[in-house]
């Protein structure tokens, strides 16, 4: 029996490299957006550090950034099905965010 040849057709080759399978940490994000772009910026801030850096620039098409967030949607369930709900962290920190040393107390 021969094989389909358009069995394979919407199938994509994707390369992933050693230095991009290492990952980058990343424990803030920024989005920007104008009417034809959003714009992610993974930053890592780190304690006592009064300087973050952005590891990474990620530019969309809206198109793009809908599909993300119905991604990000459909993995969350999945991971809390399988592992119990995610903890809410209440808002978002205003900025700017303390993270140039110790305020709380004991």
């Amino acid at each position: 029996m021969s094989e389909d040849p358009n069995l394979n057709q919407n199938q994509i080759n994707i390369e992933l490299t050693e230095d991009i399978a290492e990952g980058i940490y990343a424990n803030l994000a920024m989005i920007a957006h104008s009417n034809g772009e959003f714009v992610i910026d993974f930053i890592r801030m780190m304690p006592g550090v009064p300087k973050a850096k952005v590891k990474a620039r990620i530019i969309i098409t809206p198109d793009h950034a809908k599909r993300l967030l119905s991604a990000l949607n459909d993995n969350i369930q999945k991971f809390e099905d399988a592992f119990g709900p995610i903890a809410d962290q209440g808002p978002s920190p205003g900025f700017p965010m303390n993270f140039g040393g110790t305020i709380g107390q004991a």
